[in-house]
């Protein structure tokens, strides 16, 4: 998930894989003109290089392979929503279509295959509904590049009407946990209506540097550092697109993906499966998304919400730490809290069985509540 505090991280990643791939290329063109004459400059150098492009086979080999490993599988059946804003938003259909309903809003970064784990485990129940969001996946940017929080959760109204009368539960990860807030705020009429209850995943009710792992750092940086970073990414976004394919290759994407997102528990796959998923997206959608974060502030919505709420949150998060949850949980009025242990802010892969089951449970009381 593409958090502020992981663009730090990717950030230092970029550094380190120019480092990396820029030393070992100049040794080596040393060593051939005669500047650098013993052979452990050359071993070095091939070294160096030779990391560059594979380091991410020891890393991925350090890790136990699963029984079921996540792949980007796509339903067949699909609807594409035309925004007025020019997103083209891919919208896709699981399970029954008489049974109770799901919406699943997916964090920033990757795309709704993030939901592999829960359209398997949870379509014999429910009609499980997912979208990429504009600018991700397989949906459209946005032509008026606004990658707002308040043109998100218009968005997620949209598909809401999708879903036809019956009540649904609303289930947001990261950023689609923030969408949720956003969109209880803009759409308070829907709630105990059209939705039974909302699910809120490792996500924050504010500014994320304020509840992200060192967040005084973090705060200290926005303005002066991340502001202006985060601008050039979107210029020379192309450039570090391509830097991030290769933090992948050498490693370094893997190793933040760990950091940021797991306990250490994760699967092969479902490690390879995050750190590519989170950079097959354009540098720069990603940089406007964060900035749009920064704006971000539903605190005062929280005690408006008055459905049933579920939030569930990985012990070990530091992205969105679980006193952000607790916070939240205290200040809804109908909410309850599930610490996922061990589980960090990927826990929804990690720890997918024991996720989908509290998922499950809750929608179920919901609807049931609410017939």
């Amino acid at each position: 998930m593409f958090m502020p505090l992981d663009f730090l991280l990717r950030l230092l990643s970029s550094l380190l894989t120019i480092a990396l791939l820029g030393g070992g290329g100049y040794i080596l063109y040393q060593w051939a003109t005669g500047a650098l004459l013993a052979t452990g400059w050359l071993i070095l150098s091939t070294a160096m290089l030779l990391w560059s492009f594979l380091g991410f086979l020891p890393i991925l080999l350090l890790h136990r392979p699963g029984k079921d490993e996540p792949k980007p599988n796509r339903s067949n059946l699909v609807h594409r929503l035309v925004r007025p804003d020019g997103s083209d938003i891919q919208v896709e259909f699981y399970g029954p279509d008489n049974a109770p309903t799901l919406i699943l809003t997916h964090g920033w970064g990757p795309d709704s295959t993030a939901w592999y784990y829960a359209k398997r485990q949870l379509t014999e129940q429910f009609r499980v509904i997912v979208w990429d969001l504009p600018g991700l996946g397989k949906s459209k940017k946005p032509e008026n590049r606004d990658y707002s929080l308040e043109k998100y959760a218009r968005d997620l109204e949209a598909v809401l009407m999708l879903a036809g009368d019956q009540p649904v539960i609303l289930v947001g990860h990261s950023m689609g946990a923030m969408i949720l807030l956003t969109f209880s705020r803009l759409f308070p009429e829907h709630l105990g209506q059209r939705v039974a209850g909302l699910v809120l995943v490792d996500g924050t009710y504010t500014n994320p540097l304020k509840t992200a792992i060192l967040s005084k750092l973090l705060l200290a940086l926005q303005k002066p550092l991340l502001e202006p970073l985060l601008h050039l990414v979107i210029v020379f976004s192309p450039l570090l697109w391509l830097s991030s394919w290769l933090s992948y290759f050498n490693g370094t994407t893997l190793l933040i993906t760990e950091i940021s997102g797991f306990t250490g528990r994760e699967t092969r796959g479902q490690l390879n499966f995050s750190s590519l998923v989170g950079i097959k997206a354009s540098p720069g959608v990603l940089a406007r998304g964060v900035l749009a974060m920064f704006k971000f502030d539903e605190a005062e919505t929280l005690p408006t919400i008055a459905i049933p709420t579920l939030v569930v949150v990985g012990k070990s998060d530091i992205a969105t730490r679980p006193f952000a949850s607790d916070c939240m949980m205290k200040a809804t009025p109908q909410a309850e809290l599930v610490v996922l242990s061990p589980g960090g802010h990927m826990a929804l892969m990690e720890r997918n069985q024991q996720f989908t089951d509290v998922i499950r449970a809750f929608s179920q009381a919901c609807l049931r509540l609410r017939r």
